[in-house]
């Protein structure tokens, strides 16, 4: 059995010319870069998650962190997969720099962005102006990062609508990232109340009703300032804090009902949009339609008076049979 498997590394497939020296790329030297490829395959679909199950889940990193490590695994063992398989089948760069050339044509022309987003999903994962876990705003989109790639990173939306966008956008564009450094956020409530009412009570209840709920954060304390007298209304804002992003719409709505309660409790009235209508000149009629309505207490109409009224022709006939 041995001899006869001894016999592939007499079976010649190709030869390598190496200046004097003829190298021969025998079926057991294939047979073994075809195993260093089928290793690098299983290795790089596997390693990277029994890394980050043995390893990375025990230590103080967080989620985007360990993503970055087991990403960056997974290119290393696909380099070192590529460089041995090529070695057994005496492939070397120099041969082959008619195709170096036509990739590098290729990259200047069809291929640049898709070369462009590469390098920038390496410098996203080494840089890492955004990781896995954070919440960002891109292209008018705001969303968790869910996946880093080679070519683009996805993004779902609160919506749960996956955004592809191109890791070049990353590197090269504007990115809001909400959760880099820290997690707190600042959330802004505009509120418009009556002209009359008390501005220290209002000031008051609405640092309260901040206050008063548990998800806002003591330091730094919610703060109300009167901004300006609007059209119609005394424009205040209430400025606090959370601790995290997950809070923001449930706390939301809980202050705005608290706020909403103790207005009507205390009295104040909520602003909303209104005119006044000052009339320069009106019928006669109208005038006076609404002068009787004032003095019977009755709806008031535009029904013509006695003296606009016409004669009935029963008037009429009864004159004339009187004159004759």
């Amino acid at each position: 059995m041995l001899p006869a498997l001894g016999m592939f590394g007499k079976i010649r497939v190709w030869s390598v010319v190496r200046g004097d020296e003829v190298v021969e790329v025998n079926v057991a030297r294939v047979a073994f870069a075809g195993l260093a490829f089928l290793v690098m395959f299983v290795a790089v679909r596997n390693v990277p998650a029994v890394l980050e199950f043995t390893v990375l889940s025990h230590l103080p990193l967080d989620s985007g962190s360990r993503f970055a490590i087991t990403t960056i695994t997974r290119y290393v063992i696909l380099m070192i997969g590529l460089i041995v398989g090529l070695t057994y089948l005496e492939i070397e760069w120099s041969q082959y720099g008619w195709l170096v050339a036509a990739a590098t044509v290729g990259l200047g022309f069809g291929l640049q962005e898709i070369f462009a987003n590469f390098i920038s999903g390496l410098i996203v994962l080494l840089e890492r102006p955004c990781r896995v876990g954070d919440v960002v705003t891109v292209d008018g989109v705001t969303g968790v990062v869910t996946r880093i790639q080679m070519r683009a990173t996805t993004v779902t939306n609160f919506d749960q609508q996956e955004l592809i966008v191109p890791n070049k956008e990353f590197v090269t564009g504007k990115l809001l990232n909400w959760t880099l450094s820290s997690s707190v956020n600042r959330v802004v409530i505009t509120i418009g109340v009556a002209y009359g009412s008390d501005v220290e009570q209002v000031t008051q209840l609405l640092g309260d009703a901040a206050r008063a709920n548990p998800n806002v954060m003591k330091d730094p304390a919610p703060s109300v300032t009167f901004e300006k007298f609007g059209a119609s209304s005394l424009e205040f804002t209430l400025r606090f804090h959370l601790p995290s992003l997950d809070l923001r719409l449930s706390t939301l709505h809980d202050v705005n009902t608290t706020i909403d309660r103790r207005c009507r409790e205390a009295g104040i009235e909520i602003a909303f949009p209104q005119q006044d209508l000052h009339l320069r000149s009106i019928d006669r009629r109208i005038v006076e339609a609404l002068g009787r309505g004032q003095a019977t207490g009755e709806p008031a109409g535009l029904a013509p008076t006695a003296a606009e009224m016409p004669e009935s022709p029963t008037d009429d006939s009864d004159s004339a049979a009187r004159e004759g």
